[in-house]
């Protein structure tokens, strides 16, 4: 089926904002996009226009809600005025096209987890041999995908198995929110209306869940867009771009999104130099 998208949407830049990490681009463009048991294989035909490979009932029971097509980004990116902060409309007009995309929070605080201490494309790497280890192996027409794996396909690994997916330390950390998740005793879907701070608080008590990992959980699983993941790189955003402090309650309730901007944005500013 065909699909035009007139608001902000960029599958390039979502794939490389940091937010996904199993999204995988063939020589023809296409990106294949696994979600829960669901797969979607999408590329772009030509300006807004977009083919994926899902059925209409599927677009509109699973993907748009996926892609978070029911918010405005644009509204969004243009609440941010040059005059007012120079550097956040620079980022918003560079990264234009992310969205923060709808992901299985339990997925999400698995591979958060693994991201620990570890750049991009090692996360990914890890990511796709748990699922490769551990998941289910599906077949469509086009060969075969892993589904992530459950928390009880996961608990029911050795530790030695489940050290050959380059895991390292972190091997103890993913056991542990999978027996947490498994028992009941951490309820992902719960959190979806809690608060932030009753989110963030729920997530830091699993064993090896710092702050920074429970905000990626937050804004990439649960969806709560004001959310605001701080590594490496948005430390350094706020030491040289906002001295005298970031002004988070003038963004709320996007704060989550306006990161994602800058992160995009100064992670190629960086690379560039």
């Amino acid at each position: 089926m065909q699909i035009v998208i007139t608001d902000d949407f960029n599958l390039a830049r979502i794939a490389e904002s940091g937010q996904c990490f199993r999204w995988q681009k063939d020589d023809s463009g296409t990106y294949r996009i696994i979600h829960k048991e669901h797969i979607l294989r999408i590329r772009v035909l030509e300006k807004n226009t977009f083919a994926l490979s899902c059925s209409e009932d599927d677009y509109r029971n699973i993907w748009h809600d996926y892609f978070d097509l029911g918010t405005d980004y644009r509204s969004i990116r243009e609440r941010i005025s040059k005059e007012d902060d120079p550097f956040l409309a620079e980022a918003c007009e560079y990264g234009k096209g992310i969205r923060i995309l709808r992901q299985d929070p339990w997925e999400m605080l698995i591979s958060f987890i693994i991201s620990q201490n570890k750049n991009i494309p090692a996360i990914k790497r890890s990511v796709e041999l748990l699922c490769e280890v551990v998941g289910s192996r599906q077949e469509d027409a086009e060969g075969s995908y892993y589904l992530f794996p459950t928390p009880e396909e996961i608990l029911a690994l050795s530790d030695e198995t489940l050290s050959t997916c380059r895991l390292g330390y972190r091997c103890r950390y993913v056991k542990a929110a999978a027996l947490e998740v498994a028992e009941g005793k951490l309820d992902l879907s719960l959190l979806k209306n809690e608060t932030e701070e009753a989110t963030i608080k729920a997530l830091t008590a699993v064993f090896g869940v710092g702050v920074k990992v429970a905000n990626c959980v937050s804004l990439f699983g649960l969806h709560h867009v004001d959310a605001f993941p701080i590594d490496v790189w948005i430390r350094r955003i706020l030491e040289n771009e906002y001295p005298v402090g970031y002004p988070k309650e003038k963004y709320s309730p996007y704060n989550g999104i306006y990161q994602q901007y800058m992160f995009y944005y100064y992670r190629a500013k960086y690379d560039k130099k």
